[in-house]
């Protein structure tokens, strides 16, 4: 394999590395994970005036909790679903004369 092919392979797998990293599913689901908590904590400590004030409806916690469950929705589905890298078309090439 000469330099060039070689330099090349390491780009792609360089590009397929941040391509799983920076997948727009695991950010989503990151960010609703950290911001479901947070308002789901604050349900839980939510004051008899807060609960007077949304006509005795915890707002706050069933927003929470349902941020929670979409954002674990984004995490799974990333995991059972992972991207693939799309074979370069000289591997495929390579692969249908073995």
């Amino acid at each position: 394999m000469s330099d060039l092919q070689k330099e090349v392979s390491e780009l792609e797998r360089k590009s397929a590395t941040a391509a799983r990293l920076f997948d727009i599913r695991r950010i989503i689901g990151g960010l609703f994970v950290v911001y479901g908590v947070i308002v789901t904590i604050a349900g839980l400590t939510a004051s008899d005036a807060d609960l007077k004030k949304a006509e005795d409806i915890n707002i706050n916690l069933w927003t929470g909790l349902g941020m929670l469950a979409l954002g674990l929705f984004f995490l799974v589905w990333l995991k059972l679903r992972p991207v693939v890298a799309a074979a370069a078309p000289e591997d495929e090439q390579e692969q249908e004369q073995e």
